[in-house]
Parts: C-alpha cells; structure tokens; sequence
C-alpha cells in the first residue's frame, strides 16, 4: 500500500481534477490511484449463477462475470486476489480466504451468512415439503440469525481487521428472492414466497448491524435487484433448476453486473 485510504483517495481527487483540465483520460486517474483489492466471501461472491467459471477454481466456481471480477477489469487495482468459494460459511472464510490480506490491502468485499443460516436447506424444504413445515424451517433460520450467526459474523470480521487493519471492507447484502403476486403461476405459495423474502431481510439487518459495529460499510443489494426478481418476468435470479441445482436461487451474469456491481461501486 503506497498511501493511506484517506491520502489516497484525496490524491487521487486531486490528480483527477488536474487530468481533466489537460484532458488526459480517467483511466489514467484509475491507474494512478490504484487499489490492493481482495474478493472474499460465499457463491454470491465466487459468481456461481453466472457461468464462465475458471476451471482451475474447482467446486468454488470463481466466475470471470462475478461482480469482484468486473470491478478490477473496470478498475484496474494493483493487485487483486479473489478467494470467495462457493458454499462457503462464515468458517471457511477464517480458514482458507485470508491469505491474500495483508496491511497493504486497501479494500475488501465479502458476502457471508447464508450458508451459515441454512440458506440451501430452508429452500430445499420449501420445494419439497409443505407450506407449514417451510414457515417452521424459516423460523428455525431466523432464530439462527438471532442466537449463533452474529458471533461468527464477528469471528470473520474480526479475522479480516487484524490481518488488513487499513482496509476498506464492504459486506453485501443478499437479494430478495421473489416479486409477490407476480408472473409465477406454480411453485411455492405466496405465504412461503413472503416467509423467504422476510428472511432475507431479517439476515441482511443482522449483517448489516455487525458490519456497522465493526466500523465496515454494509451495501444492500435489494433496491438494485428490485424488479428483477423470480415472479417478476425479469429475472436476475435462477429459479429452481432440477437440472443445475447448484445454480438454483443464484444471481445470473446480470445479477451480477446489474445488481452487485453497481452496489459494490458506489460503496467502494
């Protein structure tokens, strides 16, 4: 890290400024004040939905249309390092993610939490069971969100701030997965539809609480993938896929460049 954030963000103001005025291009400014970025975090973050994965990251299913990937082809960081996996909970980040941080990185993302809350199983037993015993399972989620998952939230954040002290460190939120009363004419009831979204937003308050206590920005994703969600006839989410489950209830290659991106941008 050649600068401090504040240093650098200020010189590069400044410089951006004196480029316009000789009319030389803002992707000089970018260069110039270029960023240490590392990509942590779950399958929202390794891009698992979008496709075009890079083979040599395996069952994580880093995809090159993920919103970490297009944010450092658009900005050209001096160094990037993107270890966000797919399935990974708030466990696997402390152990096999923070490698790359170091007090030279100047900026973080990260999504975490799903996986921890059930996120696979609760959609599992809303497919397969009855409305009754999905409502349960959500509760059961939400619970989870209560008791347990602040405590791994800090266990991860805590883990990031020792080892990249000066770090930028933006969390993302997850979507809501349906548009109610929309074009679905099968599937889940309305009632389970309504029990997944309220869980949705019950673990992004909680993560967004803990980001806040930690002193990291917290960026919903929710205003960005409003309109495009299952029911909504412009989706940015696989629906269920008996063929590709791994996909189902997965941001496509738009959600990941019409919903991340410009949400990791502006918090950036």
């Amino acid at each position: 890290m050649r600068l401090s954030r504040s240093a650098a963000l200020s010189s590069s103001l400044l410089l951006g400024a004196v480029l316009a005025l000789t009319g030389s291009g803002a992707a000089q400014a970018t260069e110039i004040a270029a960023l240490d970025y590392v990509a942590l975090g779950d399958s929202y973050s390794s891009g698992v939905g979008a496709g075009s994965y890079d083979s040599a990251s395996g069952d994580c299913k880093r995809s090159t249309k993920a919103y970490p990937v297009l944010w450092k082809n658009a900005n050209a960081p001096s160094s990037f390092a993107f270890t966000a996996c797919s399935g990974a909970r708030t466990g696997d980040v402390t152990a096999n993610q923070l490698g790359p941080l170091s007090a030279a990185t100047d900026l973080v993302s990260i999504t975490i939490g799903g996986n921890d809350a059930g996120f696979a199983d609760v959609m599992t037993t809303c497919v397969l069971e009855s409305e009754a015993t999905c409502i349960n399972r959500v509760n059961q989620a939400k619970a989870y969100v209560d008791t347990t998952l602040p405590g791994k939230l800090d266990s991860v954040y805590n883990a990031i701030s020792a080892k990249a002290p000066a770090a930028h460190v933006v969390v993302l939120g997850y979507p809501r997965f349906y548009q109610l009363n929309g074009t679905c004419i099968a599937g889940l009831s309305e009632n389970e539809r309504s029990a997944i979204n309220n869980a949705s937003d019950y673990l992004n308050a909680a993560t967004a609480k803990r980001a806040a206590d930690h002193g990291f920005t917290f960026a919903g994703v929710v205003p960005a993938f409003t309109g495009h969600e299952i029911c909504s006839g412009s989706a940015w989410l696989h629906s269920l896929n008996w063929l590709n489950i791994g996909e189902s209830y997965h941001p496509t290659a738009s959600g990941q460049s019409g919903g991340y991106l410009p949400t990791f941008r502006n918090a950036a």
